[in-house]
């Protein structure tokens, strides 16, 4: 497309966005209901009182994504390695890592949550731990590994057999032929469905609150209840908003790279 071109293209899409924007919110504000939605979700004294005490909150929230989000990148790849286990001998492992993945994919994650979080603490096993909050982290954990677990797999399916033929030719062991060959590039091309299962991740850590840590959810519900009014549950949304947009759109940006570096390579050939 020529400059001119794409100049057009753009004021006519910044034209038609700002058409539907002023159309929406004159449809929302001429609205019947508007005023009692107004002083009951965007009051503003509310919102003020609330940004002094929800973001605190939600450093929670952010401890429990980096936690779970580390361990799920290793137990994920463990699953998948063991799904890619060729031969017989390896049947039983590769089961267990199916059953695994149908299991917590087929399950709720609140249900995990309630589960863990409410039964392991009331079996009272010496030695274990009894903090709901660790359970809650648990839970996340096993329902995400199962599908990260799945994306690795994909990433792994998707390198040709040919890479690993090429480098057990040059004398590597199937293990360091995986390590070394399949895996790199595995992850390399998974990494945009990675960070769009860690959005989700994200704004799930504000389940464990069902549990009766005080993360930002939580903390909205308290100031929900003492002000009867649920500006701050807007408040709370909108500091999820700040943090997955840019996640989201990283996203975009990788998968954008890789579709034009497929492209390039498609063209040097």
């Amino acid at each position: 497309m020529t400059a001119p071109g794409r100049s057009r293209s753009i004021l006519v899409a910044l034209a038609s966005t700002i058409v539907f924007a002023v159309v929406a919110l004159l449809a929302v504000t001429n609205a019947p209901g508007w005023p009692e939605v107004k002083r009951s979700f965007f009051d503003g004294d509310v919102f003020s009182e609330s940004l002094s005490v929800i973001p605190e909150a939600f450093l929670l929230n952010v401890r429990i994504f980096l936690i779970a989000e580390a361990v799920i990148l290793v137990v994920a790849l463990g699953l998948a390695i063991l799904r890619s286990l060729p031969g017989p001998v390896f049947f039983p492992l590769r089961a267990l890592a199916v059953v695994y993945a149908d299991l917590f994919r087929g399950v709720p994650t609140i249900l995990v949550i309630y589960l863990l979080g409410f039964g392991v603490p009331a079996l009272q096993i010496s030695g274990v731990p009894n903090d709901p909050l660790f359970w809650g982290v648990v839970a996340l954990i096993l329902v995400y590994s199962a599908y990260v677990s799945e994306v690795y797999r994909a990433g792994i399916d998707s390198v040709h057999p040919s890479q690993e033929a090429a480098a057990r030719s040059l004398g590597l062991s199937r293990a360091n032929a995986l390590r070394f060959v399949v895996l790199p590039q595995a992850v390399r091309r998974v990494i945009p469905p990675l960070l769009n299962d860690f959005i989700g991740l994200q704004k799930d850590t504000a389940l464990v609150a069902l549990l009766g840590p005080v993360e930002a959810f939580r903390q909205s519900q308290i100031e929900v209840a003492s002000t009867f009014n649920y500006t701050p549950y807007v408040v709370t949304a909108i500091i999820f908003i700040l943090l997955t947009i840019p996640l989201a759109r990283l996203t975009d940006w990788l998968v954008a790279r890789d579709r034009r570096r497929l492209l390039a390579a498609g063209g040097l050939r």
